[in-house]
């Protein structure tokens, strides 16, 4: 017995090897094999990512998928491949290194889950919770018992039934948060809805999971089971009790816009490590230590993203897709066979299925949600993903669920996760509503007494002064109908764990900011905004767009039409050196401008940010800026010019207008001039009555000089231009119209910016004053406007950067 006892365990392998040159192969070591179970994992998971992206499916499906190729149900049918790449000697190291990883997602996953949000929870999403739990809770018992008639008989009875209870319940909240992101429905009320209802879900499927665990220990008395609960119940009563006060006295030493302390992040770290130790020996699982701590972790200030920052990129990316790899390998689709095996799988799902979609409509539709968006609801909160993984693996550990029956609910979990995309997709269509229709589309118009209304749009606190500066600068006298602005964060959707975290910021999206209450995030790109808001007839609302850099363009868009925006403005893709030139931030961003300007419902404005009123905010009383326009003709000067006027009137303000037009003498000289073919006579009468206005407007207002240049060639034209460089902001139209058009240079770096905004923006022209280059809303882009936006689309990065 004991020869066979020893043949059964292999000698434990050693760490490192000697080399392949001393006769040592690296297959037979811990590291190196480890080295290639990851990269292989990795690589594999990423492709699979890349091929469901046209799908829009989550990168846990790519996981889950992935994890079942790598293991028996596929290349593992290979026993050569097998006993190579994952041989039975390295799952241990592999099991601790994936359950490592698994340890610190969850901490990151606590980190996620705000409790407050828990306790503002309204009745609707709590009915909607409650239902998604104890339909699917119920099915999933009744489930059971034809497993244990069948291919699960002889386990144990009342941990099986919770298990399996609890494995057909879950929501998978951080999957959720991901898909509604990915279908821009992260800030509409069902998103909302459904977020908060997952929320609730999965704090309770953590507690079904508590007490299932508890119940399957292997001690045989009741009363260890009762022991184990009670125990796990003190530990999270002295986490919530002692954890808070430390935590926040950490986040207070770690004041905005400095670095957070190494040593703190050191001792949360440990204390992670620390707390599932305790829930490990407890008897509950070490995941639940981690979990409990991520979740009294507090979520305002810097010190939880710092703590993100440190663990997610080392533990998704690498550690995490490990977990699914380990899963995949228990996992053997072959075991499913004969047609009872299968129709047990179509039971389980059908049963997954109907609990969660029925519950949740049914109690949707008793609070008056319409039909379309309470189905949407139930496919929705029939999300699974990772915590279902975990249940399964928890259970499979604990002898509760045998190969058969743990392939079926994975694969149960990976259907259910898989439809939920293409059927919300088809029921819930939000995106093809019909266009609002709304008079003020621009900053040109006949009512000048109306309210104006701006989405600036920003990407860091960067381009926050300048934004602030010009928001003062177009508020105008203050007396006529007000100056709105939202002001938009456009926060790119990364793979990152952490992008659910942005969920919270989603939550408010809309609301003013002093509605925000004092436990709110005392950023400072919110304490400078309320500041304008409450020393300036502005009224400010932030909103915030959390989008993929592909189809940020769209969130853009639909936002600027829901508000009824006038104009919209978007910061450049450059921002300026120490030197003065101009460098790349990130190339993306001028592919998300190009969109907006080809599919804007308003008026667009690109700013070229060189710190117009340097970099703090300037009081009212204190501004003292030059801005000048310069007009050629066309909609987009006259734009331009309309804004120009507009903040002409705020007392600090004064503004230099120079209409160019061409030499009379050039004109007879030449036989044919290639005029714009957008410059038609119904555009030259347009112009002629808008200069009309200005001139009577300039005898009224002295803070106006208009001065008219007759010039004959570009080069003159440029040298004009040259004279006016000593101001603080440059307005002009992004495709001016007219004859003297045709002489100017139509090459460019950024044809976005249009031939004007190209030359106020090169190394040539020495100035200091920020440039904003404007396109007048039209219903269809013609012409020079177009085809400008669809040159240069594979521009590089070196391109970019030869400014």
């Amino acid at each position: 017995m004991s020869s066979n006892a020893t043949a059964k365990c292999p000698p434990p392998m050693k760490a490192t090897s000697n080399g392949v040159f001393q006769g040592d192969d690296p297959f037979h070591f811990a590291l190196p094999l480890v080295i290639v179970q990851i990269c292989l994992v990795v690589v594999l998971t990423r492709v699979l990512a890349y091929l469901l992206r046209p799908l829009r499916q989550p990168r846990v499906i790519a996981e889950i998928i992935g994890g079942i190729l790598l293991g028996p149900s596929a290349l593992g049918r290979n026993q050569k491949y097998l006993h190579t790449i994952f041989p039975p000697k390295s799952l241990t190291v592999l099991d601790t290194l994936a359950n490592l990883g698994l340890l610190f997602f969850l901490f990151l996953v606590g980190l996620e889950l705000d409790p407050k949000a828990l306790k503002r929870t309204g009745s609707k999403a709590l009915g909607i919770a409650l239902a998604g739990i104890s339909l699917p809770f119920i099915l999933g018992i009744g489930t059971s018992f034809a497993l244990r008639a069948t291919v699960s008989s002889g386990v144990s009875e009342g941990p099986f039934l919770v298990f399996m209870g609890v494995a057909l319940s879950i929501t998978a909240f951080p999957v959720l948060a991901r898909i509604l992101a990915e279908l821009k429905l992260l800030t509409t009320d069902v998103g909302r809805m459904a977020m908060s209802a997952a929320a609730v879900n999965d704090v309770a499927a953590w507690i079904l999971l508590a007490l299932a665990i508890a119940l399957s220990g292997t001690g045989g008395s009741p009363l260890v089971s009762l022991w184990v609960f009670l125990c796990g119940f003190g530990f999270i009563m002295f986490c919530i009790f002692v954890g808070p006060p430390i935590f926040k006295w950490m986040a207070r030493r770690c004041p905005e816009g400095e670095p957070v302390n190494e040593i703190y992040v050191c001792a949360t770290l440990t204390a992670v490590l620390a707390a599932g130790f305790v829930t490990d020996t407890i008897g509950i699982h070490a995941l639940f230590g981690a979990f409990v701590l991520g979740v009294i972790v507090p979520k305002e200030g810097p010190f939880a993203g710092a703590l993100v920052e440190k663990v997610e990129d080392l533990v998704s990316g690498l550690f995490l897709p490990l977990y699914f790899v380990s899963s995949g390998l228990k996992t053997n689709v072959a075991t499913i066979q004969g047609a009872q095996s299968w129709g047990l799988l179509v039971l389980v799902i059908f049963n997954a299925c109907f609990g969660k979609i029925v519950g949740t409509v049914a109690v949707s539709l008793c609070c008056k949600i319409p039909f379309k968006e309470a189905l949407t609801l139930g496919f929705l909160m029939n999300t699974k993903g990772l915590v279902e993984l975990i249940v399964l693996n928890i259970g499979r550990d604990r002898g509760v669920l045998n190969d058969q029956t743990f392939a079926i609910m994975v694969l149960m979990a990976l259907f259910t996760t898989f439809i939920t995309t293409p059927v919300v997709l088809a029921i819930y269509k939000p995106a093809r509503m019909a266009r609002s229709e709304y008079k003020h589309r621009t900053i040109q118009r006949k009512q000048t007494s109306t309210q104006l209304r701006l989405l600036t749009c920003f990407h860091s606190t960067r381009s926050v002064p300048t934004l602030i500066n010009l928001m003062e600068a177009s508020r105008g006298t203050g007396k006529k109908g007000g100056l709105r602005v939202y002001a938009m964060h456009l926060m790119e959707l990364s793979e990152r764990s952490s992008a659910i975290l942005m969920v919270h910021k989603a939550r408010k999206n809309g609301m003013p900011f002093w509605n925000k209450g004092r436990d709110s995030d005392s950023n400072q790109i919110v304490v400078a905004f309320e500041a304008l808001q409450h020393l300036n007839q502005v009224s400010i609302r932030p909103t915030t767009a959390i989008s993929p850099m592909s189809s940020m363009h769209e969130d853009i868009c639909s936002s600027a039409e829901a508000k009824r925006a006038a104009m919209i403005i978007l910061p450049f893709h450059k921002h300026q050196r120490l030197d003065g030139h101009l460098e790349t931030t990130r190339t993306d961003l001028r592919y998300v401008n190009k969109k907006v300007l080809e599919h804007a419902p308003c008026s667009v404005g690109i700013l070229v940010d060189r710190g117009l009123g340097g970099t703090s905010q300037i009081s009212a009383s204190n501004v003292d800026y030059t801005i000048t326009v310069f007009f050629f003709g066309g909609r987009d000067d006259r734009e331009a010019l309309s804004y120009g006027v507009l903040m002409a009137e705020h007392p600090g303000i004064n503004l230099n207008v120079v209409c160019f037009t061409l030499d009379p003498k050039i004109l007879k000289e030449s036989v044919h001039i290639d005029v714009n073919d957008d410059y038609d006579p119904e555009t030259i009468s347009s112009d002629i009555e808008f200069l009309a206005e200005l001139k009577q407007k300039v005898s009224k207002d002295g803070s106006i000089k208009y001065e008219e240049c007759v010039v004959s060639d570009a080069e003159k034209t440029i040298d004009v231009i040259c004279k006016y460089n000593r101001c603080n902001l440059f307005l002009v139209g992004r495709m001016p119209e007219g004859q003297l058009v045709a002489t100017l240079s139509k090459t460019s770096e950024c044809p976005e910016l249009g031939p004007m905004g190209n030359l106020l923006i090169s190394p040539e022209f020495s100035t200091i004053a920020s440039v904003l280059v404007v396109q007048q809303y039209r219903k269809e882009l013609t012409g020079d406007s177009l085809h400008s936006l669809k040159e240069e689309a594979d521009t590089t990065e070196g391109e970019y950067d030869s400014q």
